[in-house]
């Protein structure tokens, strides 16, 4: 424990004296350089977190958890098979789908589109569906009528509103003497859907099932089956059984294997973003050991008459350990502050850069995400603070040893 003068001492050379302005600004500079480091890590982790995060949630929204694909692109009896899954141990859901890529046109635009068939009940209990809906009602969504549901991005790239019909084209039509003419119907857009992942807002079109069984000429077929278990890490042992059952009809897809390369290039950005902007904290570290070890040669004098005067080399270490310290804790206080204010103002901050630099800095078409998300995991935020922390009480150790360590005779002899 540090006693009441070592303490008194310890505050007294927190503050520049005579002659040590420049001790202090080196000081204050790494006290500015750790807080810098913190709020870095503290902001760019808590952005990978954010996009893994988002991207997890709506992907897997809208894709669950694994896909039982029909070969050909079909699964005739799929009503036995969905039976099957729902009775596997760990299995929330199995969802009947059709998933179709076609060509959509409206006024003269032509854009390629994702049609996506669902029973009614499906596409409103689908939250990241119904609970993101821009415009119109999915409540106008009925079997029958020749209705869609469109991705907002697709809405752009088409100018189409709500009340359009949009054309859908497929290529497997009928076939004449003069070859395959395609099967081009019209719907009508009833509601427009913004997921926030800008490739499934520029393809999606959601219809009936039926709807799309009629367009696709499928009959009473599914093109697949996807599943929502109890854990997305376990996927592949809770699927595992129904494997066998299916071989030579169709195939298991996890989101592990379908989106796994861009999970993996996150988990890896995430790694390398963290050891990377550690540096800087790192480079701080050695600004506060060069400040006090220039503050111990400033204090050469002061140190050997305490010495004198009683104070043992315990003492001494504890001062200069002390004022090191609290110069890094300082710094990772300011550090907290400014990263949390950040990613509070990150979106402002990235729209004024953007408007400074005349860049578009979150291009939705290239991150995926319509906006730059933030999770902050308080645990990887403690460990942020103890590793700077940590490196600033490192940096104290040789300095406080060379004040220590003064020989209190050599230095008085000629005072």
């Amino acid at each position: 424990m540090i006693t009441r003068y070592e303490r008194l001492i310890a505050r007294r050379y927190l503050l520049p004296g005579r002659g040590e302005g420049f001790i202090f600004l080196v000081a204050s500079i790494s006290l500015v350089a750790v807080a810098l480091g913190v709020a870095a890590l503290i902001a760019v982790m808590s952005v990978m977190n954010g996009f893994r995060a988002e991207l997890f949630d709506r992907i897997l929204g809208l894709n669950g958890h694994a896909v039982v694909q029909g070969y050909g692109g079909r699964i005739e009896a799929w009503q036995p098979l969905q039976a099957k899954l729902k009775a596997l141990p760990g299995v929330v859901s199995a969802t009947p789908l059709i998933e179709q890529p076609l060509m959509g046109s409206f006024g003269g635009r032509v854009e390629g589109v994702l049609v996506r068939g669902m029973t009614l009940a499906d596409i409103n209990g689908t939250p990241v569906i119904a609970d993101n809906v821009v415009a119109g009602d999915l409540r106008n969504l009925q079997p029958g009528t020749n209705t869609v549901a469109i991705g907002a991005r697709l809405a752009e790239a088409l100018g189409a509103r709500i009340g359009d019909s949009i054309s859908l084209i497929n290529p497997q039509g009928e076939s004449t003497p003069f070859g395959t003419v395609p099967r081009i119907i019209a719907y009508r857009i009833v509601a427009v859907f913004e997921v926030g992942v800008y490739d499934y807002d520029k393809a999606f079109v959601v219809m009936p099932m039926s709807d799309a069984q009629t367009l696709l000429r499928l009959g009473d077929a599914v093109g697949m089956v996807e599943v929502v278990t109890s854990d997305p890490d376990k996927v592949g042992a809770i699927l595992a059984p129904i494997v066998p059952q299916i071989a030579g009809q169709a195939v298991v897809n996890d989101w592990k294997s379908t989106n796994s390369a861009l999970f993996s290039a996150l988990v890896v950005e995430r790694t390398v973003m963290f050891w990377v902007l550690s540096i800087i904290i790192l480079v701080a570290v050695f600004n506060i050991l060069s400040s006090l070890i220039m503050l111990v040669r400033a204090k050469t004098r002061d140190i050997a008459i305490l010495r004198t005067m009683g104070a043992s080399r315990a003492a001494l270490m504890r001062v200069f350990m002390t004022v090191g310290t609290l110069i890094g804790g300082l710094g990772i206080a300011l550090g907290c502050v400014l990263g949390f204010s950040l990613l509070y103002f990150r979106a402002g901050i990235v729209a004024g850069v953007g408007r400074l630099t005349g860049t578009n800095l979150w291009d939705p078409s290239v991150r995926y995400l319509t906006d730059l998300p933030s999770k902050t995991d308080p645990v990887e935020v403690v460990g942020i603070v103890l590793l700077a922390l940590l490196l600033s009480f490192l940096a104290t150790l040789y300095p406080a040893w060379k004040a220590a360590s003064t020989d209190p005779v050599q230095v008085l002899r000629y005072e």
